[in-house]
């Protein structure tokens, strides 16, 4: 039945693979389950309730993803949106939590509908080869960044904005000895080699804490938890009213639509270049499916109680474990839906375990840079730029919006405009506006 329905055996794998790439990118993205309610009960809204809303809606959209596009793709409330909706929907912005929910349902509805239509198909496939190669890059340097960020490898300085963290800080080592036994494992050509490099580095920190040493994971007080918060299901009905006659309506939806629109491209890009779905005219298999599983997961989170749910960069954690059907993404949607109960066990996956599949992800997907021709300055420009700036900025969307920018204007005075899609004039438009807002 798995056969008939993921087709392994046509995507060259197997059922063992792809569990264990589909555990891999659980394991990855298992921090958004601690992250995204800290960020959000600094709204209002409860940390219980937002956990289990983060675990419910990524459990149930990650579903959909296997299931209807067989894409090994997990979504989650994304990062960088999370904070939108704390910081400027709520904060800046002024919004009730509920207002901010209803506006998060709305965005995805309008998704859904663009999706169903093929409208944002056919913007996905408008974008030059080149710059998908180089968004996909892009991403491997940015979760990398994160990776080493979150783990203490990078600290904030400012006087250089960033700086080396301490190396004799524990967790700093604990972090740098799993970036380099993946890196072994890689190099030696191990299969899953990214499980294995997590396996061993929580194994190493919960001995280390054992043994005394402070800030390395623990062994779980308990197994199984079964208290269920569901104060945040629903509660997007009451913020209707409140959005829709607050001044900046148009421009909290267009934000959210914005960002989740390109983090979305951004990730299924690079998932599908590195996976073989993309067809001999650069264009994506099943986008349309997966687009509509991206677009109702997010009206499932503002439903629940969570911010955007989108599709998640490490999924291509999953990827480097050789996960290529939607068993990957299934997978991991169980493990999502398990943590509800095993919430207490997650306590093992701390920042320094999972630094080391961000980097090891990040020094595969970096190779799509050997992809783009750099001596056509067009490309090059554009993707440095869309690379950089993504690392820059900490978005995503904002470094495909400058990528997008500078391939425009290049375009232009290279002579070559007929090259550009109407379309991509178009969202270029999008993006100066866009920046003219923020």
């Amino acid at each position: 039945m798995l056969e008939k329905i993921f087709k392994l055996k046509e995507k060259g794998t197997t059922v063992k693979t792809e569990v264990i790439a589909g555990i891999t990118t659980f394991l990855a993205m298992a921090y958004i389950l601690a992250v995204n309610p800290n960020m959000l009960s600094e709204t209002g809204l409860s940390y219980d309730g937002v956990f289990l809303a983060t675990a419910l809606s990524s459990g149930i959209a990650t579903l959909i993803m296997g299931l209807l596009a067989n894409y090994p793709v997990a979504l989650a409330p994304g990062m960088g949106v999370n904070a939108l909706f704390t910081y400027t929907l709520v904060f800046s912005m002024g919004y009730s939590p509920a207002a901010a929910l209803a506006a998060v349902v709305v965005s995805g509805i309008i998704f859904l509908l663009i999706s169903v239509t093929g409208v944002r198909k056919a913007i996905i496939n408008a974008i030059p080869q080149q710059l998908k190669l180089a968004i996909g890059a892009g991403i491997g340097f940015f979760i990398a960044f994160i990776g080493l960020k979150n783990a203490g490898i990078i600290i904030g300085s400012e006087s250089t904005f960033v700086a080396l963290g301490k190396l004799t800080d524990p967790v700093v080592l604990l972090a740098v000895f799993g970036v380099l036994i993946t890196i072994i494992l890689m190099a030696r050509k191990t299969p899953a080699a990214v499980f294995y490099g997590l396996v061993i580095t929580a194994i190493v920190g919960i001995v280390a804490g054992l043994c005394g040493i402070e800030g390395m994971p623990a062994m779980p007080s308990k197994i199984v938890s079964i208290d269920l918060d569901t104060s945040g299901f629903g509660i997007f009905m009451n913020g209707f009213g409140e959005l829709f006659s607050h001044p900046d309506c148009i421009v909290a939806l267009f934000s959210l639509l914005f960002v989740d629109f390109f983090d979305t491209a951004g990730t299924l890009i690079s998932v599908a270049n590195k996976t073989n779905l993309v067809d001999e005219n650069g264009e994506l298999d099943n986008i349309e499916q997966a687009l509509v599983a991206d677009s109702t997961g997010t009206v499932i989170g503002g439903i629940l109680g969570t911010s955007t749910v989108t599709s998640f960069v490490e999924s291509t954690a999953g990827v480097e474990a050789g996960g290529r059907t939607g068993l990957t993404a299934c997978t991991t949607a169980i493990l999502f839906i398990l943590s509800i109960l095993f919430a207490p066990v997650l306590s093992v996956v701390t920042s320094a375990v999972t630094a080391p599949a961000l980097v090891a992800v990040g020094i595969s997907m970096a190779t799509q840079l050997g992809g783009i021709d750099w001596d056509d300055i067009v490309f090059a420009a554009s993707g440095f730029i869309t690379v950089i700036m993504m690392i820059l900025t900490y978005s995503i969307s904002d470094g495909i919006a400058f990528g997008f920018i500078v391939y425009g204007i290049t375009s232009v005075i290279a002579g070559r405009t007929k090259e550009i899609k109407p379309i991509v004039w178009a969202l270029i438009l999008i993006f100066v506006v866009y920046f003219a807002l923020i």
